[in-house]
């Protein structure tokens, strides 16, 4: 039996809501894009463990990310919080990982707020769909 390549090393998932990480894993799965899928349901600890593999010589590109999906509406730490922070990582690991927002927000002005930051290549209402993960194209 063949086995196809996986378009993405890792991807992940940023979500306070469990159940929204659940389906949108199990979407990622059946889709059959990544190797890896990391899920946090929260921001803060999403920067911190990024931040920590940043520290580790030679593994940021293994295993740091290619896609973040990532949620806006969250306690502690919001998708544009997390976005400010992920600006102060390093130019290594910004330019591994591209950020795709996935959020049930249809506030145009969070729309148009994902536009400021370069990290942000697509803007997806929730959930994950197989359509939106063939057309990904990040």
């Amino acid at each position: 039996m063949a086995t196809t390549t996986k378009k993405y090393k890792s991807v992940m998932l940023i979500d306070d809501n469990e159940i929204d990480n659940l389906i949108n894993q199990k979407m990622i799965e059946a889709a059959n894009i990544s190797e890896h899928i990391f899920t946090y349901s929260g921001a803060k600890s999403a920067i911190k463990f990024l931040k920590n593999m940043e520290r580790i010589a030679g593994i940021a590109p293994v295993v740091i990310p290619e896609i973040i999906f990532l949620d806006i509406d969250m306690p502690l730490m919001d998708g544009f919080q997390f976005l400010d922070q992920f600006d102060k990582l390093s130019a290594e690991t910004k330019n591994l990982c591209r950020i795709v927002m996935l959020t049930s927000s249809i506030n145009p002005q969070d729309v148009n707020k994902s536009k400021d930051y370069t990290y942000v290549k697509k803007y997806i209402n929730k959930p994950l769909t197989q359509e939106s993960l063939k057309n990904l194209n990040v």
